[in-house]
């Protein structure tokens, strides 16, 4: 099965979608919203890209290498953004950013 060989990745995507979802709504829980607008933009960016290549993974994708580029761009970005910020679950978010990005570079 082709999601078989690609586990770590899987789990490094799955990880990163789900702190940066988890960022993006405690994002807008936060006082003062438009300190936290870029955060809020690319935790939906990155959690959509997280999300979509874990789902072409298991299905047996020929663009792993342009899919995976392009996530750990996205993730780069997001966590850049995320360390910027005080917030516990930005602070986790972009850690879980970085870690995938790192995955994504060596698939």
């Amino acid at each position: 099965m082709a999601h078989q060989q690609h586990e770590e990745l899987i789990q490094a995507l799955h990880e990163c979608m789900t702190a940066c979802n988890h960022c993006y709504d405690a994002c807008l829980q936060e006082n003062d919203l438009n300190m936290m607008a870029n955060c809020v933009r690319l935790d939906r960016e990155c959690a959509d890209i997280c999300s979509y290549v874990e789902q072409a993974l298991t299905r047996g994708t020929p663009f792993v290498s342009e899919l995976t580029a392009l996530c750990a761009t996205i993730c780069e970005a997001c966590g850049e953004e995320c360390k910027k910020h005080e917030h516990d679950h930005c602070q986790k978010c972009a850690e879980a950013c970085f870690k995938c990005a790192e995955v994504c570079r060596t698939a």
